[in-house]
């Protein structure tokens, strides 16, 4: 209320203050009596002078009704010329004499001053309460207009700390989404080491006869298996609780937006209020404008309503925090034992793939012996043949000695030393072909076994090379694409 003045309250003026407010009072019109002095001035003519004299008023004066019955008075200065004049009173048309009109305009001066000092009286007071009634509304206005700027203020200072906490959800929200993308990738990747333990484990399948063994390698990958399932449940299990907690981080942030917009539009509205003046084009009369709301909240329960959604949404912060910090945790502990158990893998089939190279090469040694004695074995049964046929000749020459000795005559067939000779010899080179003939049969039964030992051999080896094929042409290779540290976090 910039054009109303600043005054005091009406009621609290000191009555000297208000009389030396109040403007100098005309003198009234007096009659000077007894003045005695020539210096005194007479009053104007049309005033009581000092020499008149009143007369007294006689008893009875002519009225409408009486002795001189004058009838009704119509004759007036409204009515026109027209009408029933007045009789004459005391044989004259006048009524009063010249002290009378003179006394009479003093009476009429004198009321006339009175009304124009009451008149002065009540507009000096009326001034006085306009401007005291318009101080105290200039202080009442100032003090509801401090009290907006103080409310105003208030909901600033929420609105800005609605600001900081929807900033903060936000932020939070993004990064909880980076580590959903970032478990959603996980678990991708993570189909590649079960993939390739799982085609590992159905390569070795193929191995042959006695390599088809449940070594320490099939252990380790059944383990690498078993691990990358946990980790997948575990990372599942997260992810549900992440899609949870994004659902909470929204409904927070919304209902942290919503109270947030209220507050915009409430301290728009007070910036309105603060700002506006007596001068200002948008005033109206609004009719009930002091109702209040049944449904209105108090300050308290202001209060606690929006520092009831500030808490909400930073504990559902925290939560968030929390989870992202249980989730490096579980990257960490994960990656570190899908890491080793890699490792043990990879170490035991460096190992066995090792232990099959040695094998192999002592196969092939062993071939190479076999086949070395088995050629001497069969060098062996030729000179027992060789021999076997040396010995036929020696005995066909004995019998045939023998046999001719049978011819002779009479008494020359005699049982002589030669005779016994030659039947010795006979006896002595059938037992000596027996005797060959039997190591012939067991070289024989040696080439056979070792013929059976070198296929066994060659069997073997050929067993191990398609293991050696599998654990490290197939394997190894299959291992190279095993996924790294970086691709298992989701990075």
């Amino acid at each position: 209320m910039s054009d109303i003045p600043n005054e005091h309250d009406c009621c609290g003026d000191n009555p000297q203050q208000v009389s030396q407010q109040q403007p100098e009072e005309q003198p009234c019109f007096t009659m000077e009596h007894g003045g005695g002095g020539d210096n005194v001035e007479k009053p104007p003519l049309y005033l009581p002078q000092p020499e008149d004299e009143y007369p007294s008023k006689p008893e009875h004066t002519m009225g409408p009704l009486g002795p001189w019955a004058t009838g009704k008075v119509t004759c007036s200065r409204e009515g026109g010329i027209t009408g029933v004049k007045p009789v004459a009173d005391r044989y004259s048309v006048t009524l009063y004499g010249p002290s009378e009109w003179r006394a009479h305009n003093l009476n009429v001066f004198r009321q006339s001053n009175e009304r124009i000092c009451d008149a002065q009286v009540t507009a000096n007071g009326a001034k006085q309460c306009v401007d005291q009634t318009y101080a105290a509304a200039n202080k009442v206005q100032s003090e509801t207009t401090e009290h907006l700027k103080t409310r105003a203020n208030v909901v600033y200072r929420w609105k800005a700390e609605l600001e900081h906490a929807i900033a903060a959800l936000a932020e939070e929200t993004g990064l909880l989404e980076i580590d959903r993308r970032r478990v959603k990738r996980s678990l991708s990747v993570l189909t590649i080491p079960a993939s390739i333990a799982n085609e590992f484990l159905q390569l070795r399948s193929c191995r042959m006869d006695s390599d088809l063994v449940r070594d320490n390698v099939e252990e380790q990958l059944m383990k690498e298996i078993s691990l990358i399932s946990e980790i997948r449940d575990l990372l599942s299990r997260t992810l549900e609780q992440i899609d949870t907690q994004m659902v909470e981080l929204r409904s927070a942030k919304v209902r942290t937006e919503n109270d947030w917009s209220d507050k915009i539009h409430t301290y728009n509205l007070e910036s309105v209020c603060v700002n506006l003046s007596n001068d200002s084009p948008l005033l109206l009369w609004k009719a009930g404008a002091t109702r209040v709301p049944a449904d209105q909240s108090t300050p308290t329960s202001y209060e606690h309503f929006t520092q009831e959604v500030l808490t909400a949404g930073e504990a559902a912060k925290q939560r968030s925090i929390k989870l992202r910090s249980t989730l490096n945790d579980i990257y960490t502990n994960s990656i570190k034992d899908l890491r080793d158990q890699a490792t043990c893998v990879d170490i035991a089939l460096s190992e066995n793939i090792k232990l099959t190279q040695d094998c192999l090469q002592q196969l092939e040694k062993e071939l190479l012996r076999c086949l070395q004695e088995l050629a001497n074995t069969e060098k062996l049964i030729e000179e027992l043949r060789d021999s076997t046929k040396g010995l036929n000749n020696a005995m066909k020459l004995a019998q045939t000695r023998l046999d001719n000795r049978l011819n002779r005559r009479n008494i020359e067939s005699c049982r002589d030393t030669p005779q016994y000779a030659l039947i010795e010899e006979v006896k002595s080179l059938s037992e000596q072909t027996s005797a060959i003939l039997v190591e012939l049969k067991r070289a024989e039964d040696s080439q056979a076994e070792l013929v059976k030992a070198r296929g066994i051999l060659e069997h073997e080896i050929m067993v191990k090379r398609k293991s050696l094929y599998i654990d490290k042409e197939r394997g190894q290779l299959l291992r190279t694409f095993f996924p790294s540290t970086t691709d298992i976090s989701g990075f």
